[in-house]
């Protein structure tokens, strides 16, 4: 065994102890090395020493600000077990791992424009302001340095004078000036430059208002997603989500694309903010992902029972208004008697699926944020949140088609 391998398994023993299984999944899971980054000739010299743990992009990108306090998990296990033996100075650092494929210059990740144009649309048949509350210059200069951009009027060195002499002094450019103006590319440059615009849209010191910035979200996804991209929330500032992209993997948020149809489906415009806030909480608040789960079915529950004309109390729980959902909709199917061995599964898997999400809340309210922790505390983790997502999008699938199943026959199945 070489020194960097006992290295690595003593911190991630500790880190284990410790109950930072994240920060032990990335000593575990990844390739290391020492690399030395400088030199102090004070006290008798010290090396400067970094372990490097080398990710894929799409590892790197997702840990996203959770990295820094890896960083600092990892980096105060390797001094405990190095210095004792070393003077030297060692600490962690996670970087992409360097990668090569021999198509990256093609167009494989790239944004149609049709998409751009559709999203665009989607803005002025709105009337959204694509700056919101900042002027066109305060926007763009969040983006790019205005002062080295080329001016259009003679009478103005940069990009800066002239923007703001036209649509400020003159008004003479239209709102939508940008999206055709051939200095910034929006239409018919790279994917990254259009999708850093539209997180900018939806930046909370652009746009301080959460239920518009969602709403917004939903619109943008439902046209990125077709060309294989998605806005996702990376972190919070002061409450509100900020948002950066990503390409989605083979196969991702499918059961969440599901959901959505469903809303869809039933004109459920609460359920459709539901499904916005699950997808963004999956990886990043489980806790909170978890009871979002449990009301997107409570949710479901009374939309259809509201389109049945069925009255629903405020002191209805989940057990309530399912108890209501399955006789209202005759979920046991029809020529099954009471005593047939299938209507008592279909009872239990009915029931079954309801206590799940019901249960992961009540867990959420037992690991949620607001209570003092001890340091071997372990919260939920996103493979929690996908159990209950799952779950819930399973049942709310199954009665909304059984909704539109008796709706197309009259009621009369």
């Amino acid at each position: 065994m070489n020194d960097t391998e006992q290295l690595l398994a003593t911190v991630h023993a500790l880190l284990r102890a410790e109950g930072m299984g994240e920060a032990a999944t990335v000593v575990r899971k990844y390739p290391a090395h020492l690399e030395q980054t400088g030199y102090d000739n004070w006290n008798g010299g010290t090396n400067i020493i970094e372990l490097q743990f080398q990710l894929p992009a799409d590892d790197y990108a997702r840990l996203g600000s959770k990295r820094t306090l890896l960083e600092e998990q990892i980096t105060t296990r390797v001094k405990a077990a190095i210095e004792p033996t070393s003077q030297d100075w060692y600490s962690a650092k996670i970087v992409p791992a360097k990668e090569f494929r021999a198509d990256w210059r093609s167009d494989v990740s790239d944004l149609p424009r049709q998409v751009r144009v559709n999203i665009v649309d989607g803005l002025h048949l709105e009337n959204v302001r694509w700056h919101g509350k900042l002027d066109d210059v305060e926007f763009l200069s969040r983006l790019v340095n205005l002062q080295q951009l080329p001016s259009t009027d003679s009478r103005f060195p940069d990009a800066a004078g002239d923007i703001w002499q036209h649509r400020y002094n003159n008004d003479d450019w239209d709102d939508d000036w940008v999206f055709s103006d051939s200095r910034f590319q929006l239409m018919d440059g790279t994917a990254d430059e259009f999708l850093r615009f539209l997180c900018e849209v939806v930046h909370p010191v652009v746009r301080p208002e959460r239920d518009e910035v969602l709403n917004l979200v939903l619109q943008f996804n439902d046209q990125l997603r077709q060309a294989g991209w998605e806005l996702y929330e990376e972190e919070r500032i002061a409450g509100r989500p900020r948002f950066s992209y990503r390409l989605l993997q083979e196969g991702s948020s499918r059961v969440v694309l599901r959901a959505r149809t469903v809303a869809d489906a039933l004109d459920a415009g609460w359920m459709a903010k539901e499904i916005e806030r699950l997808e963004h909480a999956v990886d990043r608040d489980p806790a909170l992902a978890i009871g979002t789960a449990k009301e997107l079915v409570e949710t479901c529950c009374k939309s259809i029972l509201s389109k049945r004309g069925i009255a629903v109390s405020k002191s209805d729980d989940l057990g309530d208004l399912t108890k209501k959902l399955t006789k209202a909709l005759q979920l046991v199917p029809e020529g099954i008697s009471e005593a047939a061995k299938g209507a008592e599964n279909i009872r239990l898997i009915l029931r079954n699926l309801t206590q799940l999400t019901s249960n992961l809340a009540q867990l959420r309210g037992l690991y949620g944020t607001g209570h003092g922790r001890d340091g071997q505390h372990r919260g939920l983790q996103p493979r929690h949140a996908r159990l209950a997502v799952a779950s819930a999008v399973a049942f709310v699938d199954f009665v909304s088609e059984t909704y539109h199943h008796r709706e197309s026959l009259g009621r009369s199945d």
